[in-house]
């Protein structure tokens, strides 16, 4: 196990320098920088722009740019500094970060909340009026974009009030109560999170589905009916246990879906997270936030494939064994 994990880590280390890479290298094939936001502005000196790329290294080669960018990045975590913002790239994105782990964290608890159950109560109705209603939701969540999905709840919210258009909390946010922030936030974080729940919601309910049919026509799954044990005691302790790694491996490969979800909910729901600060960077062309933004996704997207593999080799040390 512990060759695995030390090989696992080992592996990170490559591949988030080519993230790093290859997101410095898209970046440049944006044609211009930040400073043809203003070049229209009739108040603004041409030696102003000429201090900007100097003072931001603009003017230097990109071998030159690549390598400074490299350096800050690994060794002092300084992404550079953000003209829209005016503050260190660092600290605008913290915030964002932690708006866009907390919107991730709710869709993934409604997920997975709402997955399982539904799948084991599918699997062990199979073919009844119960299964067929699961299976066309499977169809339609696999279906249906965010976007549409996003919209759809945006015009339930402005047509009947209950829920806010946008926003992370109220206006009247610092006079509430602790237990008035919670129920604020949950508040304004439910059509987000369901918006970036809907793709990962159904594909782990198909599997669990799936899964635990499969599980279920096994022999020891057999004998333990044989022996008397009731259908929840063998569902629950016996089959449903064998069909949680595979669960697990979906962890990793749904984490692009709710990226990619939490982007089109943090812009439609004007939720102040990666995503939507990664988007208004590009259209300012604000190339260090946006290069920043861009670098921690998909640092988030390879820690969180990291953890799904150090979990399903806990679930299962067998795979470690196997990898070792």
């Amino acid at each position: 196990m512990r060759t695995f994990v030390l090989r696992r880590l080992l592996h990170t280390i490559p591949l988030l320098l080519g993230v790093i890479t290859i997101s410095w290298a898209l970046m440049q094939l944006v044609p211009g920088d930040f400073t043809n936001t203003l070049a229209d502005h009739p108040n603004i000196q041409p030696s102003f722009f000429e201090d900007i790329r100097r003072r931001f290294g603009l003017d230097r080669p990109w071998w030159v740019q690549y390598t400074l960018y490299l350096r800050n990045v690994l060794l002092h975590l300084d992404f550079g500094h953000s003209f829209s913002y005016q503050r260190p790239v660092l600290d605008v994105l913290r915030a964002g970060t932690l708006n866009t782990l907390l919107l991730q964290g709710a869709a993934t608890l409604v997920a997975w909340g709402l997955a399982i159950p539904l799948g084991v109560v599918a699997a062990m109705r199979q073919s009844s009026w119960v299964d067929r209603l699961a299976r066309f939701a499977v169809v339609v969540g696999l279906s249906t974009p965010e976007i549409l999905l996003g919209i759809v709840l945006l015009l339930f919210a402005s047509r009947t009030g209950l829920f806010p258009l946008g926003g992370v909390h109220s206006g009247d946010w610092e006079k509430l109560g602790a237990a008035h922030k919670v129920i604020d936030l949950i508040w304004h974080l439910t059509l987000p999170a369901l918006v970036v729940a809907m793709v990962p919601l159904a594909g782990q309910m198909r599997q669990t589905r799936s899964g635990l049919l499969d599980i279920l026509r096994m022999e020891y799954v057999t004998s333990a009916r044989a022996k008397g044990l009731g259908e929840g005691t063998v569902v629950y302790k016996h089959a449903l246990r064998n069909a949680v790694p595979p669960l697990i491996m979906l962890f990793g490969l749904t984490l692009g879906a709710l990226l990619s979800g939490s982007l089109v909910a943090e812009i439609l729901f004007s939720w102040p997270g990666l995503g939507r600060i990664t988007y208004e960077a590009l259209m300012t062309q604000d190339q260090a936030l946006a290069l920043g933004g861009l670098v921690m996704v998909s640092t988030m997207l390879v820690i969180g494939n990291l953890t799904a593999d150090l979990l399903l080799a806990f679930s299962d040390p067998r795979i470690a064994d196997l990898a070792a």
